[in-house]
C-alpha cells in the first residue's frame, strides 16, 4: 500500500509542498520515528475519540498520551476511544494503526495540541506503514485548517 488517496489528494488540493519519506514496515508511530531516524516530538499521531455517533480526531506528538480527564473537563462531557473496527470504518484507504493526523481530510472535528505547531517541521502517518510526509510546521497548521489547539497531553 502507499499513501491514501484521501491524503494526497487533500495535500494536493491545498498546493503544500511535501516530501515523502520511505522506512521499513514498522507497526506503531514512534517505531515509525525511529526507523525514519526523526525526533518523536516531530511526529504527528492522530487518535479519534467518540462520544456515541460522533467522533472527534485529536493530534499530539507520537511520544505523548492523550490525558482523557483533561479532554473530558474541556468539551465539557465524557469520551472514550473508537475501537478498531469503527477506524477501519472511518478510515478505509488507511492500513490498520497508520491514521494521518488529517481530520479535516477526513471531515472529523479535530483538536491539536499546541506543542506541535512549535515545530520547525511535522511528519505524520500517510495512511501505510511505510511512508512518512514531512511537511513545514507552517503548512501542517494550514492542513489542521480549522482545528482547534489545546493542551491535554502528558508526556510519557
Amino acid at each position: 500500500m502507499s499513501i491514501s488517496s484521501t491524503v494526497q489528494s487533500y495535500i494536493e488540493g491545498q498546493s503544500i509542498p511535501f516530501e515523502v519519506i520511505t522506512h521499513r514496515h514498522t507497526q506503531s508511530s514512534m517505531e515509525s520515528a525511529g526507523a525514519a531516524h526523526i525526533e518523536s516530538e516531530h511526529l504527528a499521531k492522530a487518535v479519534i475519540v467518540k462520544e456515541g455517533d460522533e467522533y472527534m480526531m485529536v493530534v499530539v506528538p507520537s511520544d505523548y498520551h492523550i490525558h482523557l480527564g483533561k479532554l473530558h473537563k474541556l468539551l465539557g462531557r465524557e469520551v472514550g476511544l473508537a475501537t478498531e473496527s469503527e477506524l477501519m470504518e472511518l478510515f478505509p484507504d488507511c492500513e490498520r494503526g497508520a491514521i494521518p493526523p488529517l481530520g479535516t481530510a477526513y471531515r472529523l472535528i479535530t483538536l491539536v495540541d499546541s506543542n506541535l505547531l512549535n515545530q520547525n517541521e511535522v511528519y505524520f502517518e500517510s495512511g501505510d506503514h511505510e511512508h512518512l510526509i514531512k511537511v513545514s510546521g507552517e503548512e501542517f497548521a494550514h492542513l489542521l485548517g480549522e482545528a482547534e489547539l489545546v493542551d491535554v497531553t502528558r508526556h510519557h
